[in-house]
Order: structure tokens, then sequence, then C-alpha cells
């Protein structure tokens, strides 16, 4: 099945769907920033969640596709729990008291994760340098790039609170590859706009007893909260979640889970860029250097997988022509003879 749906996905939509959850969930890191000043964290996942589950409910509806299927929604609930409740729910918590440019380094190390939990894999990951090659620059083009404000925090008195917070994303990491390989591993039997909704529903209700069990919604004045709160989460609900994960859940049917990873490489570039662009931080030549080797990491493993796909492609063709080959050739010499023989012709 995964072979086929390889085949039928089309490469403009791959390069579409890459590039959604390249460039929009490396901005997500800026807006969840923003939103998070206006509400409060677990509100904040269960807003967005919900909403963005509904809507895509919804559309699954008006299409006529079946929602209630058991055991889809079972293989949804844990997934959306491991990836959105606590593998987004530590970014949200997080970014209360960190640099959206510092969480989107620590979630960098998800590409790591992919490659130690996907068992069925580890024979082919493990043997191919190409990929753990990428794997590693990109990572250490990760740290090259924001090296010098871990150290910087560590150096200062909320250094306690930024290791805490360090920790936390590397669960959050960790529960997001592992809920992404289980969603890879255990498809819908239905489209993959309806287990994402179902991911996104299931996991936007498991912030609410978070968010009632701390008191958000007491005293929350929801005319107080900045217009920037109320635009960055629109931006969240239908970029962030329904366009780019949406994106990101088709990419993982027609594409390996290695090579889906690599966003992660990806979004601390685009979070730097927005904060020199829209935040006025400026960048140093050492940080140039690291978006350069994380890119190029990038390229590494995209090409390792597609020398890879055209090998296996070509090895299967030429199996087939071989095992045409004589089958063709008896055909002709057969249709021959009986030329000859209708013509009179002694052979």
């Amino acid at each position: 099945m995964a072979e086929l749906n390889k085949k039928i996905a089309s490469p403009f939509m791959v390069i579409l769907a890459f590039a959604t959850v390249y460039i929009v969930w490396g901005s997500t890191y800026f807006f969840i920033q923003k939103a998070v000043h206006g509400f409060p964290p677990f509100l904040l996942g269960a807003v967005r969640f919900l909403i963005a589950g509904m809507i895509m409910l919804a559309w699954s509806i008006s299409r006529g596709e079946k929602i209630f299927v058991k055991q889809d929604m079972k293989h949804a609930a844990i997934g959306g729990v491991l990836m959105l409740f606590v593998g987004n729910g530590a970014v949200i918590w997080v970014e209360q008291y960190m640099p959206s440019a510092m969480v989107a380094i620590l979630i960098s190390s998800s590409p790591i994760w992919f490659v130690v939990l996907d068992k069925p894999k580890w024979a082919e990951n493990f043997r191919s340098k190409a990929i753990i090659t990428g794997l590693l620059i990109g990572f250490a083009g990760v740290v090259l790039l924001f090296g010098e404000k871990i150290f910087g925090s560590l150096s200062e008195g909320s250094g306690q609170l930024e290791l805490t917070g360090m920790a936390l994303l590397v669960v959050g990491s960790m529960s997001w590859a592992g809920g992404s390989l289980y969603a890879k591993y255990k498809p819908s039997t239905g489209s993959a706009t309806v287990s994402t909704a179902w991911q996104m529903l299931i996991a936007g209700i498991a912030f609410i007893p978070g968010s009632f069990f701390r008191n958000e919604l007491q005293g929350l004045q929801w005319q107080n909260i900045p217009t920037d709160a109320w635009l960055s989460l629109f931006y969240l609900i239908f970029f962030g979640s329904i366009a780019a994960f949406s994106a990101y859940v088709w990419l993982l049917k027609v594409r390996s889970a290695t090579q889906v990873s690599t966003y992660a490489y990806v979004n601390p570039v685009v979070a730097v860029l927005l904060g020199v662009f829209f935040a006025n931080e400026n960048i140093s030549l050492l940080q140039v250097v690291g978006l350069v080797i994380i890119l190029g990491s990038v390229l590494i493993i995209n090409m390792a997988k597609h020398k890879k796909d055209r090998a296996h492609t070509e090895k299967k063709e030429g199996i087939s022509s071989e095992t045409s080959e004589p089958h063709t050739e008896n055909k002709v010499v057969k249709r021959q003879v009986r030329n000859h023989v209708e013509s009179g012709e002694v052979l």
C-alpha cells in the first residue's frame, strides 16, 4: 500500500506539502509565542485544536466521508495525544518563558528520534551512511546556529528554568516522533482529512482538564486579549493546524518518516528569518554558516532517499523487463512460423 501511495502522489503535490510544512511550521513558533502572551497555554491548545478539528470534520461530512470508524478513531486518538497534546503542548508551555528561536532548535532533535524509534526501518536507516551523516550534520548546524544563545542562557540566573524547559522539549520531541511513526504504521482506512480531524479534536479535548486544573478561565478578561494574540490564534488554526498538519499527515503516507522529519531542520531557519525581519534581531556570520549547514543536511537526506527510490524503481523495472522479454520473443517466433506455414514457405 505504501508503494502504491508513492506512485499516486504527484511530485508537485509532494513539493507543495513539504514547502507548507517547512515554511508554515517554521513560522508557528513565532505566532505561538505571540498567542501565549494573550491566552493561557492549555486554553490556547484546546481552542486551537478543537476549532481546527471541528472545521475539518465538518468538511469531511460535507464530502460524504465515513467519519465514525472505531478503529480509525482509536488510532487517531493515540497519534493525536502523542503529537499534538504532548509534543505541541510542550512547545506551547515552554514558549511562555523561552524565546521561540531557542525552542525551534531544541525541537530539531526530532529527526534523531525518528531514526531511533523507527524499528521497522532500523536496518535501512542505520545502513545508510548518507542519512546518518545528514542527521548528524543537521543537528550540528542547528547547535552552531543557536550555540551562543544556549550558552548565554545557561550562564544567566534563569538557567534552571531554561534547563527544565529544554528537558520538557526533549520529551515532547520524542513523543512527537513516536506519534508520527504510530500514525504512519497504523494508517486509517479513510482519508487523511478525517484522520487529521480526529487527531486534532481528541488533542483539543485532552487540553481541557489541564485548563480547568490551572483555573485558566478564572479571571480571564477576553476583551483584554491583544489583537495580535487573536490574529496569531487565527493563523495557528487555519495555517499551522489545518494546512500544515494536514500536509504533514499526508506526507507520512507517501514518503519515509526520516525524509519527512527534515522539517525540524528547516523550521529554525524560518524562525531566525522571522526574528530578523519582524523583530529586528541581528544575525551573525556564524549563524549564516549554521543556516547553510542545516540546508545542506536536508539536501543530503533527500538526495539519499531519492537515489534509493530510483534504484529500487530501476531494479523493479529491470526484473519486469527480463521476465517479459522471453515471452515477447516467443510470441514473435510463433507468429513468424505461422506466417511462413500459411504462405507455404519451407523453413
